[in-house]
């Protein structure tokens, strides 16, 4: 907040997609962590990434928050390589430095600074949940990215947790202040979950999962089956904060989640993931497109459940006779290349190749953890998982993808009954060999301290950071 302007723009705004694959690698993960009863302080953890270290996959760095009970979820940084093309904006003044952490149950967003010394985190400021309803009338925030104007905060509930509309607050790149909704015309958009754009076409993305009220205690059975959860696309006129068009993927399809757009500035297609059908239980991914200026979306990858015994499953899973794959998260490479898919319930990590992004081919795969198979993670063979791959983050080569095992704690609590614990995963990737776990990389347990671990936010940007202006 009070840091000395830079003299030169930060190294790690990169122009391109290829310039960011380019980069060095990161050495550094930052990883949120959430006690779930709510009786201890929420963390921001710093991990050794770097496989030369003599600390590699340790937890080297810990900032707990001042506060109880908000449940971090996901965060992101002040500022990325959009930057590059924002208007006004000092290029030696702003930087990647600050890590926004939204609390989901408590509606405050604690913002640490990440230098001098990137292992130790410091607390600089936090927007509380009154002045998140006073200024934007929203809570419950959910995703930010860095964009256009400020920081745009996804949110799903109106203020002071009432059921929506959910939306978007701006904040400010630089003193975090905020600065009010972003929405001027939301047309019939309610439902609220992540936000992403294609900045070169002036265009923004929203997603749906539930209000405040849906969310709360966990999947809803009545709702689900109702299928009242959310299952649009919105699309939006990024500059006028305008809906433009709204895409509904089938009542049935319900909670559409994790958006991932092209990082190529040029392209105007991307992936979101489906969490399930209430026809079958299966997932799905949707690769979105504009066509002679109208946008559609189409289901380009289903993955079914799997059957089981139903005294092996959660009481909310018996009926089914059936594990759901619950894909919970996605993430794009850099290259536009490849596309990971997580599934919460299976327990299993898969990669598509999406050259074609209008027709994936499979090309790998990973267990570990999962409702029944409880796959084990190679560094403790005999010692099976609970949880399963949830948020996956991709480096910005391309070449590693880490896992947490945490969703959301009133899911966890649904789907793992027994507990999921808290761990960590890092998978070696490549194009022509699949997927393969690091043995030597596994924190996990009392390396958490018994906080259960979500979102992961890798040193210098990530596949899910940063948006490009240039090809």
């Amino acid at each position: 907040m009070n840091a000395p302007a830079r003299t030169s723009p930060d190294p790690t705004f990169y122009r391109s997609p290829a310039e960011a694959a380019a980069a060095p690698a990161e050495k550094l993960a930052y990883v949120v962590a959430f006690d779930r009863s709510a009786q201890r302080p929420d963390a921001l953890t710093v991990l050794d990434v770097a496989p030369d270290s003599l600390r590699y996959g340790q937890v080297v760095g810990w900032a707990e928050l001042p506060t109880l009970g908000d449940e971090l979820h996901h965060f992101g940084w002040n500022a990325c390589s959009s930057a590059l093309a924002h208007a006004g904006h000092d290029m030696h003044g702003l930087e990647r430095r600050y890590l926004l952490l939204p609390g989901l149950r408590s509606s405050n967003v604690h913002v640490y600074d990440t230098l001098p010394d990137p292992t130790n985190p410091t607390l600089v400021k936090t927007i509380d949940a009154k002045e998140l309803a006073d200024k934007a009338g929203y809570s419950r925030p959910h995703t930010l990215h860095c964009g256009p104007e400020g920081i745009f905060l996804s949110c799903l509930g109106g203020a002071d947790g009432a059921d929506g509309p959910g939306g978007i607050a701006l904040l400010d790149h630089a003193t975090f202040d905020v600065l009010g909704a972003w929405e001027n015309d939301r047309g019939p958009q309610h439902l609220a979950y992540d936000a992403w754009w294609h900045l070169n076409q002036n265009t923004l993305i929203t997603s749906e999962w539930g209000t405040p009220s849906m969310i709360e205690n966990g999947v809803d059975p009545e709702l689900l089956l109702g299928n009242r959860y959310g299952h649009a696309l919105h699309f939006w006129d990024l500059a006028a904060g305008k809906h433009l068009q709204r895409v509904d993927l089938g009542a049935h399809h319900q909670m559409v989640l994790e958006l991932r757009p092209a990082h190529d500035p040029e392209a105007t297609w991307g992936f979101v993931g489906v969490v399930v059908s209430t026809q079958d239980l299966s997932a799905s991914v949707w690769h979105w497109h504009r066509e002679r200026g109208s946008w559609g979306a189409d289901k380009v990858i289903t993955i079914p459940a799997e059957p089981a015994d139903p005294d092996l499953l959660p009481p909310a899973l018996k009926p089914f006779g059936a594990v759901p794959p619950l894909i919970t998260d996605i993430n794009l490479s850099v290259d536009d290349q490849q596309l990971y898919v997580s599934c919460f319930g299976t327990g299993e990590l898969k990669q598509y190749d999406v050259s074609n992004p209008a027709n994936p081919r499979e090309t790998g795969s990973v267990r570990l953890g999962g409702i029944v198979g409880r796959a084990a993670h190679p560094a403790e063979p005999d010692q099976p998982l609970a949880g399963g791959p949830q948020m996956v983050e991709v480096s910005r080569d391309g070449r590693r993808v880490y896992l947490t095992n945490s969703l959301y704690g009133a899911w966890d609590d649904q789907f793992y009954p027994d507990g999921v614990g808290a761990w960590m995963a890092k998978i070696d990737a490549a194009t022509t060999t699949g997927l393969s776990v690091d043995e030597t990389f596994f924190p996990h347990d009392q390396d958490f301290r018994g906080l259960r671990v979500h979102q992961v936010r890798l040193q210098g940007g990530d596949a899910s950071s940063d948006s490009y202006c240039y090809r």
